[in-house]
């Protein structure tokens, strides 16, 4: 499947954490994902988690700012959630951040749906083709999980996003790079709600969660109103709380309680 790839020694893991990169045609180099792996033994075709980024980060940040493997691990020992496996790629590392888009003759969209599920099957004994498979992020991840889920809705079981970008718009609120980088010949591909009108009879189970103190609730509220007014059953919350790491080590939490519920 891969050219290359490298996978970190089990002696020198900690915290059930392991590092792959892989070189692909996709990125026309290599990409990052950090993998979370439940250390319960002789477990096999685990549900995998794709857990996406926002602006500035990369493939550690979940597991370094917020903690998820930890929480995960506490969840899992409690019976809050059944063992999954977490799989937290970079976007792709072009500029401030890549929005999970195609775009300068890279195909980060793919990276994320294609590659990183097949990486992980690849070196992973508990992941296979079987194993069902789940998509969230925060900001611009949560743009990601929800264009990414709504759009291959054939692949995802369920989607959850926190604090999200709804509209490629949005980016600039955040990146130096103008918005003509990111965006699609097809609008609707430019918006969530633009995927979720041209998919709509074939969606994902689907939650999402923004703070109340954060700027991008305008227009996670305006998201939920155009489900609400069309009908299309989702999960929509808010909790207090800005655009912060504060908020996402509590609330990925969520995520993981949505997933488990249809494993």
């Amino acid at each position: 499947m891969f050219r290359t790839t490298e996978i970190s020694d089990a002696a020198y893991e900690s915290a059930n954490l392991r590092f792959i990169t892989v070189k692909t045609e996709k990125l026309r180099g290599r990409g990052d994902i950090c993998v979370f792996v439940p250390p319960m033994a002789d477990l096999e075709d685990l549900p995998l988690v794709i857990l996406l980024h926002g602006v500035y980060g990369s493939a550690w940040v979940w597991s370094q700012k917020a903690g998820v493997h930890i929480s995960a691990l506490q969840m899992m020992e409690k019976g809050e959630i059944p063992p999954m496996v977490i799989a937290m790629p970079s976007d792709g590392l072009w500029g401030d951040g890549s929005g999970y888009l195609p775009h300068h003759q890279k195909d980060f969209e793919s990276w994320i749906v294609d590659d990183v599920p097949n990486a992980v099957i690849e070196n992973i004994p508990s992941v296979s083709k079987k194993s069902e498979l789940f998509i969230s992020g925060l900001s611009m991840g949560g743009f990601g999980a929800l264009r990414l889920g709504v759009k291959y809705h054939d692949r995802f079981k369920a989607i959850s996003a926190h604090s999200s970008i709804t509209d490629i718009a949005q980016m600039e609120l955040f990146v130096e790079e103008p918005l003509d980088s990111y965006e699609q010949e097809d609008h609707s591909e430019n918006t969530v709600w633009g995927l979720i009108e041209k998919n709509n009879a074939q969606l994902p189970k689907l939650r999402f969660d923004c703070g109340t103190e954060d700027d991008l609730i305008p227009y996670n509220r305006t998201l939920h109103q155009n489900l609400e007014e069309n009908r299309i059953p989702h999960l929509y919350e808010e909790f207090k709380g800005a655009h912060e790491w504060t908020y996402w080590s509590e609330h990925v939490k969520d995520s993981l309680r949505f997933f488990s519920r249809f494993c």
